[in-house]
């Protein structure tokens, strides 16, 4: 059930991902985080009531944290899929795996006892190594120099994705529902939305450009609903790993909606990210079992 979990929340996210492509047309990425945050908490509203799951808690600021990290990972993941081709957009937002690697390699390194050899976390370092090495055969190929500036974004994607998702297991571990850590964020989205609007403005709601905002919404809260049940149930290997089936709905809806064409050289860093992000994940959790960014 884990790994249902994690499939139906990729295809969820890839699918929320061709609405913000069709939404940019109209209306700019704050708006959209912001939208995507109201719908949120109108459902999860709903569902915590339904489920008889009370919304106090008793962990404010990790739900703080969680809401902040996860909505600049959010804000840079919309823009990125505005501007670029889908797969690349998510490819480069799915990088957290390499990211959380990276994050724990540097703290393996830094707190490992005086006698434990370096060398023992060469395996894992490499695997970043090969991450890197397939976004820069992604990212040359893919960009044009009007898009420098989205790549890099979607790239801090990855980055914020990380530490949001290290986070969703910490708050799994003091026992928080599913149902409210989404609710949390949501409204953490809705705010930070709003914060940006009064900067950049507000478009008009206009049919039919309106009508992908609903499902934008809908599509966020059940992949995010799946996600952290998925990882909350058990972060599994093979759940983190499905994870990347996000990256191959988002490449034929791509192909078949959008038309994109991504050269042979950038498939190939697409497919590079992918072997090192499920290689990281199967290492990490060998050479570093006990995770300090995920503990309460």
């Amino acid at each position: 059930m884990q790994a249902l979990w994690m499939l139906l929340a990729s295809f969820f996210f890839a699918s929320m991902g061709v609405c913000i492509k069709f939404a940019a047309a109209h209306f700019n990425s704050f708006e959209t985080v912001f939208y995507r945050g109201v719908v949120g908490l109108l459902f999860l509203w709903g569902l915590t009531r339904w489920q008889g799951v009370s919304l106090a808690t008793r962990v404010p600021m990790m739900h703080a944290w969680r809401s902040l990290v996860g909505t600049i990972s959010l804000t840079a993941w919309f823009y990125a899929i505005a501007l670029l081709p889908l797969a690349t957009a998510m490819t480069l937002n799915y990088m957290s795996s390499v990211w959380i690697a990276t994050f724990l390699l540097g703290g393996a390194v830094l707190t490992q006892a005086r006698g434990t050899p370096v060398r023992e976390q060469a395996p894992l370092f490499m695997t970043v190594i090969v991450g890197f090495l397939g976004v820069a055969l992604l990212l040359r190929p893919s960009f044009t120099q009007e898009q420098a500036f989205a790549g890099v974004v979607g790239l801090l994607s990855g980055v914020f994705a990380a530490l949001a998702y290290l986070q969703v297991a910490a708050l799994a571990k003091v026992g928080e529902p599913e149902s409210r850590t989404v609710f949390y964020f949501s409204l953490g989205s809705a705010l930070a939305g709003l914060i940006g609007m009064l900067f950049v403005g507000v478009s008009p709601l206009r049919w039919p450009g309106a009508l992908w905002l609903l499902p934008i919404g809908l599509l966020a809260v059940g992949g995010q609903l799946c996600l952290t049940r998925a990882y909350a149930r058990g972060a599994t290997m093979v759940v983190a790993n499905l994870h990347y089936s996000g990256i191959v709905f988002a490449a034929l809806f791509g192909l078949t909606v959008f038309g994109d064409r991504i050269p042979l050289i950038g498939w190939i860093g697409m497919g590079l990210i992918i072997v090192s992000g499920i290689a990281a994940t199967v290492l990490r959790s060998r050479t570093v079992p006990q995770v300090p960014a995920e503990e309460p």
